[in-house]
């Protein structure tokens, strides 16, 4: 899933909709459809992801353009101000709630600071060459477009390191240990784009059409990319990676923790709110990530008896970790297991599933130049017809356990990430809300339910023996000490050896698995608090709806019901299962 704060760029906005009632739709709607063109104008780059159209190449992100951003979308809250409510449809009242929320929260993210939090280990500027994967090349026009990018990706990189600098002054920057796994990834940019052709820039030009590649336009065009790669983005990456390893490092803090920066504590604060979409507080979500994860453990013994391993918990963990049985040595061999676990998935959707996204997915390896700093696994929505992508790490693959693809891969691809965002784009809602399912809008939904997903493996009949079931347990915990984990960096101040410590002697995953987690939460604050905090909540719905139909329960009709409206806040979700109940109950 993009970079954090790009994210937050593409909530509250939507097009124009068909569901008109009354001439304040109409109003409301032209106000939807202004603002929907004008992120895409502002935002080129999220465009690509969407499958939208820009008419610029690189997003404005300097100091002055996000300063009239700011104040735009507060004149928009108070244009929404101007609105009758009571005049609106039922579901531009859903549709003005939430577009409201989101430019409270876009608003929020500037007062703080937190849209100079622009890098880090997993996105950023390093990360820029994956765009092509979200551009279908399919006509000459599309590589003209990716060739004037490539040209002019130097202002771009200057623009960005600019905002660092702002970064610096305004004390938002990144740890020091963040920083140099930054600059991990920066150091092998300029030789990969050395020569153009081992360059992930380069990429469209090789994969492109065998009757294209004789054409002198597409040969003009290709020779332009290798001048702008080999001339310009490549030196650019040197630039940059030069400034991190200089200023940007020396005034990175040495601690880690939102709290310990200026008005980090209240950030911290606004960032539960934005990521959980309740009233918790840190203490609170603390308090539950231990009961969780005290209980999670229980069920952990239960399975360690049932394989019968005598000898403690932690004691287990470690013979996991080791265990040659549980691990594969070459990248390709684990990448077929991914595979074939998928196809297996597919072919039970239907028993739990009433709607299926007509949308397809693949299952490809991370690449190689981020795969050592990221995490296990992600996906990547399919941008217009473009097929979703789940994402597998293949780095190492003696660290990654066999026993763990099950569940990684039902939350990942179905019915987990791939499933809910697929269908998202698919339903007949606004844009804003059909495309915010990939990019993080409403986190507490999209990994609630991407976490949900990883039990019905269950019902399913996929854990087909106990290591596959403990391994659905440990991502299970997993989300369990982010509760911990997030809320003790940022609020508590724990150290990072302190939290890889913790991590280590609950979950069976290896110290490199453990020491990229535990970055990832320091560098994206709260993000991980949404997994545990939205599939409770799920659970709780779907208890509360089947004590409500008692034998009349359907739980296909409940997935529907819960999908139904794309990603939505938690008090949304709320309002769905109660008229869901309502409208069972009357046999519609």
């Amino acid at each position: 899933m993009k970079q954090l704060f790009l994210t937050f760029l593409l909530i509250g906005l939507c097009v124009g909709s068909a569901w008109a009632q009354s001439s304040e739709d109409l109003r409301f709607e032209q106000l939807l459809d202004r603002e929907w063109e004008r992120l895409n104008q502002r935002q080129p780059l999220l465009a690509i992801y969407l499958g939208e159209e820009s008419d610029r190449l690189w997003p404005d992100s300097s100091a002055e353009s996000r300063e009239q951003e700011a104040d735009h979308y507060r004149q928009v809250l108070k244009e929404l101000e101007g609105f009758d409510v009571g005049a609106l449809s039922a579901a531009n009242l859903i549709n003005l709630r939430l577009f409201r929320q989101q430019l409270e929260w876009q608003t929020s993210a500037h007062q703080y600071r937190l849209d100079l939090f622009t890098q880090n280990q997993r996105e950023g500027l390093h990360t820029t060459a994956t765009l092509s994967s979200s551009i279908s090349f399919v006509e000459l026009e599309d590589y003209r477009l990716w060739v004037e990018r490539l040209e002019s990706f130097g202002d771009y990189a200057e623009a960005e390191r600019a905002v660092l600098e702002e970064a610096i002054t305004r004390q938002r920057v990144q740890p020091q240990i963040i920083v140099e796994r930054m600059l991990q990834a920066f150091r092998m940019q300029p030789d990969l784009h050395r020569q153009a052709r081992n360059s992930p820039f380069f990429r469209p030009f090789l994969e492109a059409k065998e009757e294209w590649k004789s054409q002198p336009e597409f040969l003009a065009l290709q020779e332009r990319a290798r001048v702008a790669i080999e001339t310009g983005v490549g030196p650019a990456m040197q630039r940059f990676s030069a400034f991190l390893e200089g200023p940007y490092l020396s005034a990175a803090p040495e601690e880690i923790g939102l709290g310990r920066l200026p008005g980090g504590a209240e950030a911290y604060s606004f960032l539960i709110k934005r990521y959980t979409t309740t009233e918790l507080g840190a203490d609170e979500i603390h308090r539950l990530g231990l009961q969780e994860v005290a209980r999670i453990r229980t069920e952990m013994e239960r399975i360690k008896e049932d394989v019968g391993f005598e000898g403690t918990l932690e004691q287990f963990f470690n013979h996991l970790r080791q265990a040659p049985e549980h691990y594969l040595k070459e990248p390709q061999e684990l990448l077929i297991r991914y595979r074939a676990f998928c196809k297996k998935v597919d072919g039970q959707m239907p028993n739990l599933f009433k709607t299926l996204p007509r949308k397809p997915y693949g299952v490809s390896p991370i690449p190689d130049y981020i795969a050592p700093s990221t995490t296990t696994a992600y996906y990547l929505p399919g941008a217009g017809e473009l097929a979703g992508t789940y994402c597998v790490n293949l780095y190492k693959p003696e660290t990654r356990a066999l026993f763990e693809i099950p569940a990684l891969s039902m939350h990942e691809a179905v019915p987990g990430h791939h499933h809910q965002i697929a269908l998202a784009q698919e339903l007949s809602l606004p844009p804003f809300r059909r495309h915010s399912a990939g990019f993080g809008d409403y986190t507490v939904f999209v990994e609630g339910w991407a976490l949900y997903a990883e039990s019905l493996g269950e019902e399913m009949g996929l854990y087909e023996d106990p290591y596959d079931l403990f391994g659905r347990y440990t991502y299970e915990m997993w989300r369990a000490i982010r509760l911990v984990l997030d809320t003790g960096i940022h609020t508590k101040g724990w150290t990072r050896r302190q939290a890889i410590d913790y991590f280590l002697a609950n979950s069976p995953r290896s110290e490199l698995d453990v020491m990229n987690e535990v970055d990832r939460y320091i560098a994206w604050p709260g993000q991980a608090l949404a997994y545990k905090i939205g599939e409770l909540e799920i659970r709780r719905q779907r208890k509360r709806a089947s004590e409500a139909l008692g034998a009349s329960f359907d739980l296909r009709e409940f997935h529907d019901a819960v999908l139904r409206e794309g990603a939505v806040p938690m008090n949304q979700l709320d309002r769905q299962i109660t008229e869901y109940i309502e409208e069972a109950r009357l046999g519609l």
